[in-house]
């Protein structure tokens, strides 16, 4: 089985700041794009982020200018730093590798909880 892992959640102040990791074993990982989403209580799953090996990168128009994703091709992991992040931030956040040879094929991570609050 591919099981992405997601690390890195954890409780911090608003204007803080979180880097969560996401690593992939078992995949050609340049064949996928990787993807953050986060899911808020009682809200549906929303994109946050996502990084294809080549190519551009897309963020929520909430994250432009405060959330970074990045991927170590090496390492078979990718990254999602977050600045200034708000109370709203609140939410599991979910890893995503998407195959783009099957559109059908893709693996979620089990989801790192951020909290902020003061």
């Amino acid at each position: 089985q591919v099981q992405p892992v997601e690390s890195g959640g954890g409780l911090v102040q608003p204007g803080g700041s979180l880097r969560l990791s996401c690593a992939v074993s078992g995949i050609d990982f340049r064949l996928y794009i990787m993807g953050w989403f986060r899911q808020a209580p009682g809200l549906q799953r929303e994109l946050v982020a996502a990084i294809p090996n080549t190519g551009q990168i897309n963020y929520a128009d909430s994250a432009k200018g405060r959330f970074t994703i990045s991927r170590d091709n090496a390492k078979n992991t990718v990254y999602l730093q977050m600045n200034n992040l708000k109370p709203e931030d609140t939410a599991v956040y979910y890893c995503n590798a998407a195959s783009v040879l099957n559109t059908q094929l893709s693996y979620w991570g089990q989801g790192t909880q951020v909290t902020v609050s003061s």
